[in-house]
């Protein structure tokens, strides 16, 4: 056939019967003529000629090994896939405060009946209470929100020993991967409250005042709630941490600690000001 190209100069082709993108007998360009095969955008000759198989019947069989969805490629595909969820889920979500706590704390603890208090306090003022979606002190949290009307959000995550999201979570996201799930306490949140936990509350609290302290979030307080459990650590890093020059002055001021419900809803309420003033 032939074809009119820019500035009337005409191409010749010999062969029409590559348009489905599976040419075998093409002639190429170079001067050789030697045969070419097209898969897809890819252009083989020579030796690279050569294959048993097409890309649609490498796709379409079922059979092989599988172990390719462990690979790093694939993983980098789940990873992308959990942002694009959550940003889905939760790109119209109103305020919100993120609240961290312990999975092990029991119904009849102190501190269930705190979280749920909490819980409904965020509610209260029209603030949706993020968890980790979990049982526990997260289970109270979310258990107040959604019992009292306001928006209650699980983030949970896979892991050997948790039930996945507890029967109060009214939108809940599961991930895999913990650096994607925290990326949705964070994005969401205008405010941190720590309640009463271990490792993980841990690991929450000093990541999210190490953003705020490089400036990576827009800075927003960062509330540990329960004196009698909190005290010893602010105390340490009052008089060490900032005692021997590790943080500035600036740095603990990021932290409130209290026991009042009130003050802390007033921190969250002043912070969620503070973000809409910025925004």
């Amino acid at each position: 056939m032939t074809i009119e190209g820019p500035g009337d100069s005409l191409y010749s082709t010999e062969d029409d019967g590559g348009e489905n993108g599976e040419d075998t007998g093409n002639t190429g360009n170079g001067s050789d003529h030697s045969p070419e095969k097209r898969r897809g955008p890819v252009v083989l000759r020579r030796s690279r000629l050569q294959e048993p198989t097409t890309t649609d019947q490498r796709l379409l069989d079922s059979r092989g090994p599988s172990d390719w969805v462990h690979t790093d490629p694939w993983r980098v595909l789940r990873i992308q896939a959990e942002f694009v969820e959550g940003f889905g889920a939760l790109a119209e979500v109103p305020r919100a405060t993120t609240v961290f706590g312990s999975a092990r704390t029991s119904r009849e603890h102190p501190e269930y009946q705190a979280g749920l208090e909490l819980g409904a306090a965020l509610a209260g003022i029209g603030c949706a209470a993020i968890t980790g979606g979990g049982p526990g002190t997260m289970e109270a949290v979310n258990r107040g929100a959604s019992e009292a009307g306001g928006l209650s959000i699980g983030l949970g995550i896979e892991l050997p020993f948790e039930q996945g999201l507890n029967p109060w979570v009214d939108l809940g996201v599961n991930f895999r991967y913990f650096f994607t799930r925290k990326t949705m306490f964070v994005k969401y949140a205008q405010a941190f409250v720590c309640l009463p936990g271990g490792f993980g509350t841990m690991d929450e609290l000093f990541e999210s005042l190490t953003l705020v302290q490089t400036k990576k979030v827009t800075k927003f307080p960062v509330v540990m709630f329960g004196r009698s459990y909190w005290q010893g650590l602010y105390d340490w890093i009052r008089d060490t941490m900032y005692g021997t020059g590790k943080i500035g002055e600036k740095d603990l001021a990021l932290l409130h600690l209290t026991d009042d419900l009130e003050d802390a809803v007033r921190v969250v309420e002043e912070a969620y000001q503070a973000w809409e003033d910025t925004h």
